[in-house]
């Protein structure tokens, strides 16, 4: 498995354990009846659980791009020493961006959140070389 195809699939892991972690606070803030509900009727979450809702939603935004600059850069087998130090550099910053945004870090969060578009954007770039 190449860097960049390890480095993917801890990033899909992390999803999974954001997802737990907004489950969790969502159902403390709207009740187990509500989250076991067909959810006919919305709720708007707020404070920490609606901040981990957010967060959440775009690490699969990110991943959407993330997941094809892999696959192109592993297909074109143009994988390398910068490759996989971007798609590092791209797992810590959506590491990072999780407590970032629970606990409101201005501005970092929209520093950490760009650090892990560029290194997106490079691996796309890198791609094209």
């Amino acid at each position: 498995m190449t860097p960049e195809l390890l480095v993917l699939t801890l990033a899909v892991l992390l999803q999974a354990a954001q997802f737990v972690l907004y489950s969790a606070l969502a159902q403390k803030q709207v009740g187990t009846d509500y989250a076991a509900s067909p959810r006919d009727e919305g709720r708007d979450l707020t404070g920490t659980a609606g901040r981990a809702q957010r967060a959440l939603n775009n690490h699969f935004e990110s991943l959407a791009l993330f997941t094809p600059a892999v696959l192109v850069i592993t297909l074109t087998d143009k994988t390398g020493t910068v490759t996989a130090a971007c798609a590092w550099v791209y797992l810590v910053a959506r590491a990072l961006y999780v407590p970032a945004y629970l606990l409101g870090w201005v501005p970092w969060r929209s520093l950490i959140w760009g650090v892990g578009f560029l290194a997106t954007m490079a691996l796309l770039l890198a791609a094209l070389i």
